[in-house]
């Protein structure tokens, strides 16, 4: 059967879509290349949210349908996900040597597609419509190279809804993922209880808007949402460890989902909490749906509730209209939400959403200048964060060989922070306690506790 390389651009739905995938492929008896250069097949699933990333993939497929043409290669060539979706048969317009477009709902048909491209039943495939009931169609996990059981990974992100009914102003994804949809509980429950059986501790639940999980399926109760109520039924799956989920809403975080940090052992002490800004003037021209003072309430309250809890966010810099004091209230708010984390970008402006035809457009060497700024505020308070584990023992659930030296173990701590540590093959999948010695300005370092005593 043939090989295939597949190259995951954007955030960890894709991620997660591309192991599903890859998958789906590896049963049908494809083979997985380990790079796009001895592949047959070579996939790109991209990401539109920011143009940069949709230049990125553009530009990494005309390279390989360059190189496929110089070497002779007969090369069966496909995008899928976002920007598949957003550019349809315009892409295949752009890219002579394209056989497969595929949108976001779409994906579950790929080893179909590839059968009838590869058997040459069709030339060139472009699919991109909407599909009912695509949100449960994507279940199958990558385990070890093998749509199979016997697997050495720990960790898994579990896909719970597909799109997004937010329409934030600059975000294209309720275009490229289309509406609200969830999967059942019971269906996400299965999949977390088959994972368990194969050895996974940490399930990441997945959504573009997590806490809006089963508005429309699933009836509250209690005074618990839906998202809590899945909380509980995947805390009492026997064997998962740890439970984390992302990407969240600020609007998502009622009483119930607060009140959960403190009351389920297995919700793990990190919370996301995109505020985008801390202008009040720039959330409601961004569509948010909530104040700075909002906002920091749910700081608090989470804080409250848990209190070694770490509390990351997203903030985007040179909205259009951002002035010099609406920037001035960003960094404030970083600063007032003492925050463990934050993803800093630069405004994109993305096709057809409105924030991309708003007045004022800030300059780019503006944007560049606040960046940096931003940039700098945020990681002298992640290190002086991280400065402050030196010393403590935290439980780490250990993961494998450290990215960047194999011959160290790596794994995170319940508030998401990367650990690296000397350890043996005996430790991995291991809950332990690892006492930190050492920080520098993105990891901790430590050695096992039991060594320490």
């Amino acid at each position: 059967m043939p090989s295939v390389f597949i190259k995951t651009y954007g955030c960890q739905m894709n991620e997660r879509d591309s192991e599903a995938v890859a998958a789906q492929l590896v049963a049908r008896g494809y083979a997985l290349a380990p790079s796009e250069a001895s592949a047959d097949v070579v996939l790109l699933n991209t990401c539109s949210v920011r143009d940069l990333a949709e230049q990125k993939a553009l530009r990494k497929m005309g390279a390989i349908a360059g190189d496929a043409r110089k070497r002779g290669r007969n090369v069966v060539l496909g995008f899928m996900g976002c920007v598949a979706q957003s550019r349809g048969r315009e892409l295949m317009d752009r890219l002579p040597d394209l056989d497969l477009v595929l949108g976001t709902q779409k994906l579950h048909r790929v080893a179909d597609h590839l059968d009838e491209l590869i058997s040459r039943r069709r030339e060139r495939i472009v699919d991109t419509g909407v599909e009912e009931g695509s949100e449960s169609r994507i279940r199958e996990h990558l385990v070890n190279g093998h749509a199979s059981a016997s697997s050495r990974r720990v960790t898994a992100f579990v896909s719970i809804m597909q799109g997004c009914n937010q329409y934030c102003t600059f975000c294209i994804v309720p275009y490229t993922r289309g509406a609200e949809r969830s999967r059942s509980i019971a269906e996400i429950v299965a999949e977390c209880s088959e994972l368990a059986s194969h050895g996974v501790k940490e399930i990441t639940l997945l959504g573009q808007i997590v806490t809006s999980f089963g508005r429309r399926e699933v009836p509250a109760r209690d005074g618990r949402s839906p998202f809590v109520k899945l909380l509980e039924a995947v805390h009492d799956v026997q064997g998962i460890e740890r439970i984390r989920f992302t990407s969240p809403h600020p609007k998502g975080y009622g009483a119930d989902l607060i009140a959960a940090f403190a009351r389920l052992p297995k919700l793990c002490g990190h919370a996301h909490l995109p505020a985008q800004s801390g202008s009040d003037r720039i959330l409601r021209l961004m569509h948010r749906g909530y104040t700075r003072e909002r906002f920091l309430d749910i700081v608090r309250r989470l804080r409250e509730a848990s209190p070694r809890i770490a509390i990351g966010t997203d903030l985007i810099v040179g909205f259009p209209g951002e002035t010099e004091e609406d920037f001035e209230a960003t960094m404030s708010l970083v600063r007032e939400a003492s925050l463990d984390s934050a993803f800093v970008f630069k405004y994109s402006p993305r096709k057809d959403t409105p924030a991309s035809v708003m007045p004022s457009p800030v300059p780019e060497d503006v944007i560049e200048v606040r960046h940096a700024r931003l940039l700098s505020v945020v990681d002298e308070q992640v290190a002086t964060k991280l400065g402050s584990c030196v010393g403590r023992r935290m439980e780490v659930l250990v993961e494998g060989p450290s990215h960047k030296n194999p011959a160290r173990l790596e794994g995170r701590t319940r508030c998401n922070r990367i650990v690296v540590f000397e350890g043996g093959e005996r430790h991995h999948g291991q809950l332990m306690d690892v006492a930190i010695v050492r920080a520098s300005r993105s990891t901790l370092y430590g050695a096992p506790a039991v060594l320490m005593d």
